[in-house]
């Protein structure tokens, strides 16, 4: 589930037109869960009822109805690294929201059903730093 910054444009490019609809999520700047939902309820258009929490969101992943039919979804999450840093065990959680996500709409549509990107924006990962993607768990809050 990552991505250089290089090849980030043309795989949005790609989704494009592909006809998938395209999300750019940016956390420059995020670092609380807090921030962090408000930017997930903009970037993605998430309904009200969505809250401040972990499951919440993860229910609103596995709908995705208010988002425009399309022959698939590319969710790219841009300048993650600070919050990653400012609060490992939140992205870690974050992170498994997006792999269940993509999990369950891979199990329901193929490979086109969802995919996430995480890209930085300016800057590539640090040298032999790949993100670390934890494997699935449950989570409450």
């Amino acid at each position: 589930m990552s991505l250089d910054p290089q090849p980030l444009a043309p795989a949005l490019a790609a989704a494009d037109a592909a006809g998938w609809t395209t999300v750019r999520l940016d956390l420059d700047g995020v670092r609380g869960k807090a921030e962090l939902m408000r930017r997930c309820g903009v970037a993605l258009r998430l309904p009200e009822w969505v809250g401040g929490n972990w499951d919440a969101l993860a229910d609103a992943m596995r709908d995705l109805s208010w988002l425009p039919g399309a022959a698939g979804r590319l969710v790219a999450v841009t300048s993650w690294r600070g919050y990653a840093d400012a609060r490992p065990a939140e992205w870690e959680t974050f992170v498994d929201v997006l792999e269940e996500a993509v999990d369950f709409w891979r199990e329901q549509e193929g490979e086109a059903g969802l995919t996430v990107l995480l890209a930085e924006a300016e800057a590539g990962p640090a040298a032999g730093a790949p993100p670390r993607t934890p494997r699935l768990k449950r989570r409450r809050g």
